[in-house]
C-alpha cells in the first residue's frame, strides 16, 4: 500500500480564520479519487470562496496542494426532500472540507475516464440524485462511469464483466458492476446459482450487494455475504487498489480485512471485484402458501418446519393480511391464493433439494402435522413454476405496492422472533386511524419490514413513529437495521445498536482510512463523530 503522507498543516479546526485544506489537485498526473470534488450522489454545490496557495507536497506521480478557505457558513449546506426519518425537512449541513466543482475538475474526469464516461444530462442527473422512494434530493453536476478499477470510481455500471467462474469449486469471479439476476441467470446454464435473491435482482449490482452486505430470500438457506465473498478488489479513498481477490474457502493468514468492507456502504472503499462461492441449482423446488389465525402459530410452525423440513428448508417468510391487501389492491394480475381462508398471517415456505421424491414427501408429513396441530388453517402448494413465481410475486411486490400507495414510512429491523410482531401490534394502537401499519419479513431470520402507509408524508405522524420505533427496538435487544444498512436516513440510530465504544471504533476506522470524509459522505455514522 502507498505510504502515508506527513501532514505540514493541521488537517482541520473550526475558527473564525481561514482555514487550510489539503487535496489532490486535478492538474496532476496519475488516477485517484479527488477529495476537493464532491460525492457523485447528494451533494449541493455552494458558494463557498476558495483560493490556491502556492504551497504543494509532492508524493510518486501525485501532487498535493494546500488551498485557503475563507470565512464560509458553517450553515450552507443541501435541502433534502426527506420524510421517512427523524431529520425531516432539516439542511444537512455541507462539509466544509469539500471543495467546489470546477471546469477543471470536469476536464480532469473526461482525461480520466473519456468523455462519454462524463455525464452532465440533466435527466440522467435527476434519476441519480433522487432516491427510488423519492424523500432525498441531491444537487450532483456531473456523473462518472468508468469502465476499469483505475478509473476515477462513482459508478460501476459499466464494470460488468463475469472474470471466471470455476465449475468445480463453484467459484465466480466477476466486476462490481454486474447485474444480480444476470449473475444468476449465467451459474444457471452452469448448473450453479447465487447465494442471494433479492426482489430488484433485475436493477440492483453486486458490489451493492456486498457493500451493504444485502440479506434477501436465500438467506435462511445459504447465510449472509460474509460468509459467501470469498475475496474483493478494493479501491481505497486515495486511489489504492488492495486486491484482496482470492477464490480460497480456508485462509487464515492475518486478519480478514475483506469483511470491513462487506456491509461498509461504500464508507471505507469501493468494492470494485468480488469473488463468490456459489451453490450448485438444485432441481427439486416446493413452495407453499399457508394461512395461520395468529402470530404464535406462525412462531409454532417455524418450529416444526426446521424440525421436519431441515436441510431442504430454504425460506421462511411470513405477512400480515394488510400486507397481502396492499398487494392485492396496487398490483395488477394479482390474485389471492386463500381466498376463502381471510386469516391475519400467511406464510410463504421454499424447500430445495435434490430429490423430488423424498422432498414431496418430506414437505407432505410437514403439512399434516401443521395442520393436525392447528397451527395452518389452511394451505395451497404450488404446482407448477407459474404458479411459484405468482406466490414469490405476492412477497415480492409489497414494497412496490406500498410506494402505489402513497407515502410510506419504512424500517427494517431484527427483533427475537417471539417479539416481533408486537411492535406492528404497538405501533397500530399507538397510530390509530392516521395511517395503515403493516407487518412482513424473514421469518426464519428474525428479520421484521415495519411499514407505515399514509396519504401524504406528514411530520406529526413521522413524531408519533420516531423515535419509539428505535427506542423500542433497542429495548428488546433488537438492530435498528437488519439488511438494509444505515445509509442517509439512519446514521442518528446508530447507538440504538451498537454501544459508545464499538461506534468510536468505527469512527476511527473511518477517520484513518477516509481522513478526507470524500466516500459516500453522510453515511453510516453520525457526522457529529467525524
Amino acid at each position: 500500500m502507498r505510504p502515508a503522507i506527513k501532514l505540514v498543516r493541521k488537517w482541520w479546526s473550526y475558527g473564525p480564520k481561514p482555514q487550510k485544506l489539503r487535496i489532490w489537485d486535478p492538474q496532476a498526473v496519475g488516477s485517484g479519487l479527488l477529495p476537493r470534488s464532491s460525492h457523485a450522489r447528494g451533494l449541493h454545490q455552494t458558494g463557498d470562496h476558495l483560493q490556491h496557495s502556492n504551497l504543494t507536497y509532492k508524493h510518486s506521480n501525485q501532487v498535493f496542494k494546500d488551498i485557503d478557505i475563507g470565512n464560509t457558513s458553517r450553515r450552507s449546506g443541501f435541502q433534502m426532500r426527506n420524510f421517512g426519518s427523524s431529520t425531516m425537512g432539516s439542511t444537512i449541513l455541507r462539509d466544509e472540507r469539500f471543495a467546489i466543482l470546477e471546469e477543471c475538475d470536469i476536464h480532469y474526469f473526461q482525461k480520466v475516464v473519456g468523455e462519454r464516461a462524463v455525464i452532465n444530462d440533466k435527466d440522467e442527473l435527476e434519476a441519480a440524485n433522487v432516491d427510488w422512494l423519492g424523500k432525498f434530493k441531491g444537487a450532483s453536476q456531473v456523473l462518472l462511469r468508468p469502465r476499469t478499477t483505475k478509473q476515477v470510481i462513482v459508478n460501476l455500471g459499466a464494470m460488468n464483466k463475469i472474470l471466471s467462474f470455476d465449475e468445480v469449486s463453484g467459484v465466480l469471479v466477476c466486476e462490481a458492476g454486474c447485474i444480480l439476476e444476470n449473475l444468476d441467470k449465467y451459474l444457471a446454464e452452469h448448473g450453479f446459482t447465487m447465494p442471494l435473491d433479492l426482489g430488484a435482482k433485475g436493477s440492483c449490482q453486486i458490489g451493492g450487494n456486498v457493500s451493504t452486505n444485502a440479506g434477501g430470500l436465500r438467506f435462511l438457506r445459504y447465510g449472509s455475504l460474509h460468509g459467501n465473498v470469498l475475496g474483493l478488489e478494493v479501491v481505497l479513498p486515495d486511489g489504492t487498489i488492495v486486491d484482496m481477490l482470492g477464490t480460497l474457502r480456508k485462509d487464515n493468514t492475518g486478519y480478514d480485512l475483506k469483511q470491513l468492507f462487506i456491509g461498509g456502504e461504500g464508507t471505507l472503499g469501493v468494492v470494485t471485484k468480488v469473488s463468490l462461492l456459489t451453490p450448485a441449482k438444485l432441481s427439486s423446488v416446493n413452495v407453499a402458501f399457508l394461512a395461520c389465525q395468529d402470530y404464535l402459530s406462525c412462531q409454532e410452525v417455524l418450529v416444526l418446519a426446521k424440525k421436519k423440513l431441515g436441510e431442504v428448508l430454504s425460506a421462511f417468510e411470513f405477512l400480515d393480511r394488510s400486507s397481502l391487501d396492499m398487494a392485492l389492491d396496487h398490483l395488477e394480475g394479482m390474485r389471492d391464493p386463500l381466498p376463502s381462508a381471510k386469516q391475519k398471517f400467511y406464510l410463504l415456505i421454499e424447500t430445495t433439494g435434490s430429490n423430488e421424491n423424498h422432498d414431496k414427501e418430506k414437505l407432505d408429513v410437514f403439512l399434516e402435522d401443521a395442520v393436525r396441530t392447528g397451527h395452518v388453517v389452511d394451505g395451497v402448494v404450488a404446482q407448477d413454476n407459474s404458479q411459484s413465481s405468482a406466490f414469490w410475486r405476492i412477497r415480492e411486490g409489497i414494497a412496490e405496492a406500498l410506494n402505489k400507495a402513497g407515502a410510506v414510512y419504512k424500517y427494517d429491523l431484527s427483533i427475537p422472533v417471539k417479539d416481533l410482531y408486537q411492535l406492528v401490534e404497538e405501533m397500530r394502537a399507538k397510530l390509530g386511524d392516521s395511517a395503515i401499519v403493516i407487518g412482513y419479513g424473514h421469518l426464519g431470520d428474525g428479520n421484521l419490514h415495519l411499514n407505515i402507509s399514509a396519504p401524504k408524508y406528514d411530520e406529526k405522524l413521522l413524531l408519533q413513529i420516531e423515535p419509539f420505533v428505535y427506542e423500542w427496538t433497542s429495548q428488546h435487544k433488537g438492530s435498528v437495521s437488519a439488511e438494509h444498512g444505515l445509509g442517509f436516513m439512519k446514521p442518528h440510530a446508530i447507538h440504538y445498536s451498537k454501544t459508545p465504544e464499538t461506534v468510536q471504533l468505527m469512527v476511527k476506522m473511518k477517520n484513518l482510512l477516509d481522513p478526507n470524509g470524500i466516500l459516500n459522505p453522510y453515511k453510516v455514522l453520525p457526522s457529529i463523530h467525524i
